[in-house]
């Protein structure tokens, strides 16, 4: 078993705290993210999604799993359990800083997630409290304007990758 945390970050102008649309441990949020056989090392093809909501009973009758999914090449079959509650929104600090801002957790057995892709779902706020609902990033960054505020509000240069947490 092996837990990824899926690490993200992004300039944000002028907004703070992006994250999914019902917070980080959102469970109607989708993840799209391919998937990499730790038996033969072959790369899925087209995005697998997980999220909270959706679960399937563990082949070894110990609770439920987010996703099983078969490796087309090998056969060998790979889980994935999401572990909510260690995501933190990022903050326009943290954006400033060029660090990245856990977001979710995945314990894989067979499998490692790659090349997470950002889509629609987000929010964020701006830095005079204006909220921005139903963000969709997917094309790789979102412009808007802030009314109250008064000024342009942008997510760009999005990032993310997955590392090993215990």
């Amino acid at each position: 078993m092996v837990n990824y945390m899926l690490m993200i970050t992004a300039e944000l102008d002028n907004l703070t705290n992006l994250q999914p649309q019902g917070g980080c441990d959102d469970p109607n949020f989708t993840y799209y993210f391919k998937m990499k056989c730790n038996n033969c090392g072959e790369l899925s093809k087209k995005e697998t999604c997980v999220s909270l909501d959706e679960t399937v009973p563990s082949p070894h009758g110990r609770g439920t799993l987010n996703l099983i999914q078969k490796c087309k090449l090998c056969g060998r079959e790979g889980t994935v359990q999401m572990i909510p509650s260690r995501g933190l929104p990022l903050t326009f600090e943290t954006s400033q800083s060029g660090k990245y801002t856990p977001l979710m957790v995945f314990d894989c057995r067979g499998l490692e997630p790659v090349g997470f892709v950002f889509g629609d779902g987000w929010k964020a706020e701006s830095t005079n409290g204006t909220k921005f609902n139903e963000i969709d990033l997917s094309q790789g960054e979102y412009a808007d304007y802030d009314e109250d505020g008064q000024c342009p509000v942008m997510v760009s240069n999005l990032q993310a990758n997955f590392v090993v947490v215990k």
